[in-house]
């Protein structure tokens, strides 16, 4: 009769064992994605470390009055654990999946096939860059102040409608007669014209000429567009001198939040009332506010970095509905007027649950 008790309790002691070396494989064997998570969050009217570790303040500008700043208004990250050269392990995910503050993504949705990690963190260094120039361009231009924005050609794609008659360096001054004063405007002419010729006015070299070209409508990503074949980029002349330190983070996501700031520092008075405010958003020089990734994990970051309230882009909002963490209130927002506008309420003490939020979706 102890026998087959026996039998049995040798067959359990094997199965922990195997359970227990299938769990010792999984933490160790690699796997095909990554794990983001809540990164440091930044005050923009705050101070940040510099490249010699001295604290320097975020945002600082010369040239013009700057007035005292209260509150805060936070730009939040996403940090990235995991790379080509070292995926995180099955268990490592398994602990990710538990936790509401974290996601696994693939790898390749991060880093591509092909792109390393040092070209991965060069362009994410280059957009930030870019994305303190819009945010600086998009603060003054809602203060009045005259950006000198140019429109310049970056290249003309080979075989395209542009190859040949636009070049690198190219600056285009007009569309059809019309001033282009950014990429955004020159974009939008191109469309309303709907595949008829456009006529293009060019600084090259100092001299001025006018070139005719036919766009050629593509589809991509289900989206059907009329394009010319250029890339562009929009260089600025500021009137005052703004400087953004701040190392170590890099793509485009904190542009909305940089010209919160920098608006604040140019203003008299509080701009969030003295209330601790965070937010993510790319921003252009017009003021439009556009998605971000990671935006999930940006929300778990600004509630644990204190923040009472979180402008969130519009066109993320299908990613908040059901993810926001207590003590947070979403604010949504689709342009630069709207986030100012939202601030101004929150200055007040007015009814900020009458501001737009992230609304459940139909079913």
């Amino acid at each position: 009769m102890e026998r087959p008790r026996a039998g049995k309790l040798g067959l359990g002691v094997w199965a922990l064992v195997v359970a227990l070396a299938a769990l010792a494989v999984l933490t160790f064997l690699p796997s095909p994605y990554v794990i983001q998570r809540p990164g440091p969050v930044y005050d923009t009217l705050g101070t940040a470390k510099n490249a010699d570790g001295e604290q320097v303040p975020l945002i600082s500008v010369d040239g013009t009055e700057t007035y005292e700043t209260g509150g805060t208004l936070d730009l939040t990250t996403v940090q990235v654990v995991g790379n080509r050269e070292r995926t995180p392990s099955w268990f490592e995910l398994a602990l990710a999946w538990m936790d509401a503050s974290r996601a696994v993504v693939p790898l390749d949705a991060v880093f591509p096939e092909g792109v390393t990690t040092e070209q991965r963190d060069e362009r994410n260094a280059m957009l930030m860059v870019d994305s303190q120039h819009e945010a600086t361009a998009a603060a003054l231009n809602e203060l009045g102040y005259d950006t000198g924005a140019e429109v310049v050609v970056v290249d003309a794609v080979e075989g395209s409608p542009a190859d040949g008659l636009l070049q690198a360096d190219d600056v285009i001054t007009a569309i059809d007669g019309t001033p282009v004063t950014s990429a955004t405007a020159l974009r939008e002419a191109i469309q309303e014209a709907g595949g008829d010729p456009v006529a293009l006015t060019v600084r090259r070299d100092g001299d001025e000429q006018t070139v005719e070209i036919t766009p050629e409508e593509q589809t991509q990503e289900g989206t059907t567009s009329w394009l010319i074949g250029i890339t562009l980029r929009t260089d600025y002349d500021f009137e005052v001198d703004v400087t953004i330190q701040l190392d170590n983070v890099g793509g485009p996501s904190a542009g909305m939040m940089f010209a919160l700031g920098i608006i604040d520092t140019l203003t008299p008075g509080e701009l969030n009332g003295g209330k601790e405010v965070a937010g993510t958003g790319t921003i252009d020089a017009e003021g439009t506010v556009g998605p971000i990734g990671g935006i999930r994990q940006k929300l778990y970051g600004a509630r644990d970095a204190g923040a009472d309230y979180f402008l969130a882009p519009e066109a993320n909002c299908d990613e908040v509905v059901g993810h926001v963490p207590d003590g947070l209130q979403v604010i949504r927002t689709a342009t630069l007027d709207e986030s100012l506008a939202a601030l101004e309420v929150i200055a007040e003490d007015g009814d900020v649950d009458a501001l737009p939020t992230c609304d459940v979706p139909a079913t």
